[in-house]
């Protein structure tokens, strides 16, 4: 879905779900201009359209003990492109990407501590075609956010 299939009211209902997914139609609707049947349909087929592709909760890591943030560089032997799934299965991944340069994919994972993030990697290395690994433990997060409804 390309930006410019936008309009301004999309792109404003897109930012006050970001804000709170939870929000009644009611007030999404004033917030734009819109009533509160109005702008549940424009949502409704922003659905539609994938742009906005599922609502969801943020939940703090740390408050789940995932106090362990780590960005893993795979190396492989192979094409990767085809592991979606076995990287999946590994439940402290929360992000994996096909990447271009000295690595093959880059995932991002969280856990409780270094013994958990040690089998995670024991794990990736179970992964038909992983050569390697080098993770780098972040040591504080200044900030993350979704991407930005762009005009």
């Amino acid at each position: 879905m390309a930006s410019e299939n936008l309009d301004e009211i999309d792109r404003a209902l897109v930012a006050l779900l970001q804000q709170d997914a939870g929000q009644a139609y009611a007030a999404l609707g004033r917030a734009v201009g819109l009533s509160a049947g109005a702008a549940h349909e424009r949502v409704r087929k922003l659905r539609e359209r994938g742009v906005v592709r599922r609502t969801t909760v943020e939940v703090d890591p740390k408050a789940l003990g995932l106090g362990v943030l780590a960005f893993v560089m795979v190396d492989s032997s192979a094409w990767m492109g085809d592991s979606a799934e076995a990287f999946a299965a590994i439940p402290e991944i929360e992000e994996a990407h096909i990447i271009a340069g000295s690595a093959s994919v880059l995932v991002k994972v969280r856990t409780a501590g270094t013994e958990q993030l040690q089998d995670v990697l024991r794990r990736l290395y179970a992964i038909n075609g992983v050569s390697g690994t080098q993770a780098t433990v972040s040591l504080q997060t200044f900030f993350e956010r979704p991407p930005a409804p762009r005009r």
